[in-house]
């Protein structure tokens, strides 16, 4: 199973979504509040280039926020990103 890590705010309303959304997948993630913390929101920043939250990290691939993700879903690419479904070609996310 591929890993998760999702960067958060504790009152962000996207960072809420994008976590219901993974719970409702049984897929467990790695979950790193930047808020008070300086050293872990320029980790976010070099690895997203976004100030924003959440920042989603499936592996080493940068999925970006909710939206992103949602879309990812709606599009039937996110199941296979997270190891939920089979792999093939079109699941490449150009």
């Amino acid at each position: 199973m591929p890993k998760v890590v999702m960067y958060t705010t504790a009152i962000c309303p996207y960072c809420l979504r994008a976590k219901a959304l993974l719970n409702r997948k049984g897929v467990a993630f790695e979950e790193l509040q930047i808020e008070g913390d300086r050293e872990r929101m320029r980790e976010m920043l070099q690895r997203s280039q976004r100030n924003t939250v959440p920042q989603i990290f499936i592996d080493d691939f940068h999925v970006g926020g909710y939206d992103d993700m949602a879309e990812l879903d709606m599009l039937g690419k996110l199941d296979p990103l997270l190891g939920l479904a089979p792999r093939d070609e079109s699941d490449i996310i150009t």
